[in-house]
């Protein structure tokens, strides 16, 4: 984790605060850096999380500007103390957030039923190889469709994504861990893209039962 500057004393906070309430820019700007080790240390608290630490002193960070922005000093003896609530309220809304839309999205979710009446999730479609997927074209427009968003809708970063965390075309399922490993880049972000390329799978059953 990345080395934040060092806080600051009662007195010059006070001043750089009566700064900012004259609508000095720059005030701001001292009073959000000065405060970034306050952002690592409550960070570390989650440090249990799937989230990276990089990350989550993103999601910190807002919760700190926005603590500058609405701090009252009349009302409160430091910023600090205010902050901290700020920092911890941000973040847990953040995790709240992330579990309620991995509970919306869902690669086995079903999405409708085949001609026999049997019903069918995307990873039924998707898992299916190129070839059975073209004799099928014909008589399920359903998997045609889907089979078509999987290979044109979705980046190639998506398509590797979703391939590796479902072991689509007889390959091995990953965790999130491990394709941001193989990829290169963070937990959260593997998650991110996931989930961006199920609601865009899923945008296109919605809109063929329309």
């Amino acid at each position: 984790m990345k080395t934040f500057l060092k806080p600051l004393t009662i007195s010059e906070e006070r001043t750089f605060l009566e700064q900012l309430k004259q609508g000095e820019r720059e005030a701001k700007d001292v009073l959000v850096e000065r405060n970034m080790r306050l952002v690592a240390h409550i960070v570390k608290k989650y440090s249990q999380t799937d989230y990276e630490m990089e990350d989550l002193i993103s999601i910190g960070t807002i919760g700190l500007i926005k603590a500058v922005d609405t701090f009252n000093p009349d009302r409160a003896n430091r910023l600090g103390t205010y902050a901290a609530k700020c920092i911890d309220n941000e973040i847990l809304m953040f995790l709240r957030a992330e579990r309620k839309k991995g509970r919306e999205v869902s690669l086995y979710e079903p999405i409708g039923t085949d001609k026999e009446g049997n019903v069918i999730s995307l990873v039924d479609i998707i898992e299916a190889e190129s070839k059975d997927v073209a004799e099928k074209i014909s008589t399920d427009q359903d998997i045609k469709r889907m089979h078509e968003a999987y290979g044109e809708i979705l980046s190639d970063r998506e398509k590797q994504v979703i391939a590796m965390r479902y072991g689509l075309f007889g390959g091995k399922e990953h965790t999130q861990r491990e394709v941001a490993s193989v990829l290169g880049i963070s937990r959260s972000y593997v998650s991110r893209i996931e989930k961006g390329a199920l609601l865009k799978l899923r945008d296109v059953m919605d809109r063929k039962s329309l």
